[in-house]
């Protein structure tokens, strides 16, 4: 950087680059090891910076970029002389002022770079789903709706699966969730649907559509064992779970982003769909929606224990399978006790007859 014509520097001055921070005017300056760090040019002092404000910034090998913190913030100081560089590093670690050597601010980077990375962390765990819990019911019920529409998409999309369909079956259906919705006192009046899957599952999203995976439907023996696993769905729609699980995996997915440098959160709505589909919640949660489908079952005059019985035989007991679609549930043996404990026998005919099963059953066939 320095002009080959001029006079041989000082052991205490070199030439160097400087920008003022206040134009893009590259200067060519002199730098003087005093009290300060001179800078100057043409004898002029542009600048003086105190050792202990300075601060390393990255730059090419061989090379020494500063800026100091009482100085703009774009002001920048380009040296190349490595005898010159050594001296300013010792002359800084004399005076305790070494925040500037070689990784000093790399560090400081470093540390902050981790205490805003724990702080996402920890907003994420502990502030989202609080702030998740509070906005839910103020979520308009068309409003949940359109975002159920929405999810609906993305589960076709995971799935890549076709609809089973047919009139007898989506009759029979309809006839069983509408049956468990007046009980429920949902009025969601959104037709249910059957994927063709090997996963033995089903699901309800945001305002009230219900989803059956073919593999459940072929693995239950009769109407009350599918009627108590809709409604412990349906009991996640009346408590509003997938809504809250939205917002908060939506929350979370967006700090995630921020995190790893999606700024704009792009990928959070996605993000938060795919994880419904895979929905963990609480035990809490999980609990009441087994409580709302006893209540259901047993208004409806039906025994809750059949449900009880089919979750045990799809997952078999707690550990024994490794896939276990109800991981994040209650123990399945701890189910099936309560829902025996609240069996009051039957007074009402099946929700679906012989010939309405044998459809359902047969809907994807």
């Amino acid at each position: 950087m320095a002009d080959a014509s001029s006079p041989a520097p000082r052991f205490d001055e070199t030439r160097a680059v400087f920008f003022d921070g206040a134009t893009s005017r590259r200067r060519e300056v002199t730098v003087r090891l005093g009290d300060t760090l001179e800078i100057s040019e043409g004898g002029a002092i542009l600048a003086r910076w105190p050792y202990a404000s300075l601060r390393q910034l990255d730059g090419a090998a061989g090379s020494l970029r500063l800026r100091s913190a009482g100085a703009p913030e774009l002001a920048r100081l380009e040296l190349d002389e490595a005898a010159f560089i050594a001296r300013l590093e010792e002359r800084g670690r004399a005076i305790g002022a070494s925040a500037y050597a070689a990784g000093g601010g790399v560090g400081r980077i470093v540390v902050l770079s981790l205490v805003a990375a724990a702080s996402i962390i920890l907003t994420a765990v502990f502030g989202v789903p609080l702030v998740a819990g509070a906005l839910t019911p103020l979520v308009p019920a068309s409003a949940e709706r359109f975002i159920g529409d929405a999810v609906e998409n993305q589960v076709k999309a995971v799935f890549g699966a076709k609809t089973c369909s047919s009139k007898d079956a989506d009759a029979a259906f309809s006839k069983m969730v509408a049956a468990l919705e007046r009980q429920g006192n949902l009025s969601t009046q959104r037709p249910p649907s059957v994927l063709e899957s090997h996963i033995p599952n089903a699901f309800a999203l945001p305002g009230g559509k219900v989803f059956v995976l073919s593999s459940l439907l072929d693995k239950a023996e009769n109407p009350d064992e599918l009627a108590g696993v809709l409604a412990h769905e349906l009991g996640h729609v009346a408590h509003r779970d997938g809504m809250r699980m939205l917002i908060q995996t939506g929350g979370t997915s967006f700090l995630i982003g921020l995190l790893f440098g999606d700024i704009t959160g792009s990928g959070a709505v996605i993000f938060a769909a795919r994880a419904l589909l895979d929905a963990t919640y609480s035990r809490d949660a999980e609990f009441a929606a087994d409580g709302f489908a006893i209540d259901v079952m047993r208004g409806l005059g039906r025994s809750p224990k059949p449900m009880g019985e089919f979750l045990l035989r799809v997952t078999g007991k707690q550990g024994d399978t490794p896939f276990d679609i109800f991981a994040s549930h209650p123990f399945s043996e701890d189910r099936l006790a309560r829902m025996t404990a609240a069996d009051k026998g039957t007074s009402a005919p099946p929700l679906l007859d012989d010939t309405e099963w044998k459809a359902l059953k047969d809907i994807c066939k």
